[in-house]
This record gives C-alpha cells, structure tokens and sequence, in this order.
C-alpha cells in the first residue's frame, strides 16, 4: 500500500513541477516524473507477494503466477517515454538556441 502512495507522491510532484515552475528543463523534468510514476504503478498492478514469475515448469501443481501483461506494457511505455522526453528536449534546446534563455516568461516577451 505504502509504494501506490509513493506512485502518487512522485505523479503530484512531477504535477507541480510542470504547473509551477517557469524554467523549460524543469518541467521536462517534471514531465519525466510523472511517466515514472505512471509506469511504476503500472509495474506493481501486476505485482504478487510469494508468487512465481510466468513459466510453466510442472503442469501436475497449481501455482500463483505474477501477471506479466502491465511488465510488457511498462516496457513498451519505457520506450515511448524515452521518445517523447528525447523530442521535448530537443525542442527545448532549440529554442534555447534561438532565444538564449529557458524561461517562459522571458521567450513570450521576446516572442512578441
């Protein structure tokens, strides 16, 4: 129970970083969090104590097998996390490139 509120805790951290703060690096990070958070909770879903991983190794006893889907899923979103996250920053360093600064209030000033 203790670790789904530690899911929570990161999401709302990352949640604050990206509605808060003003600096582009910042809410990439904050961004990155709540994936993390996310694919954490997606992980201990499938998660059960005392039981074996998916492998069939006698089919005479009946076991308690974790369930391997969320894992699959968490891999597949590890790797579009890793995607996403590589594109933001990207476009942050372009933009650092082109106005010189991270701030969000100051790249609106100098937009206009």
């Amino acid at each position: 129970m203790i670790v789904f509120v530690s899911c929570i805790i990161l999401f709302l951290i990352g949640l604050y970083a990206v509605v808060t703060k003003r600096n582009l690096i910042k809410i990439a990070i904050g961004f990155a969090l709540i994936e993390y958070a996310i694919n954490l909770f997606f992980a201990l879903v499938g998660f059960r104590r005392g039981a074996l991983a998916p492998i069939i190794t006698r089919l005479d006893t009946p076991h308690n097998f974790v369930d391997p889907i969320p894992q699959a899923l968490v891999l597949t979103a590890i790797v579009i996390a890793l995607g996403t996250t590589s594109l933001m920053l990207t476009i942050i360093l372009r933009i650092y490139s082109r106005y010189k600064t991270f701030d969000i209030a100051e790249i609106r000033k100098l937009k206009g």
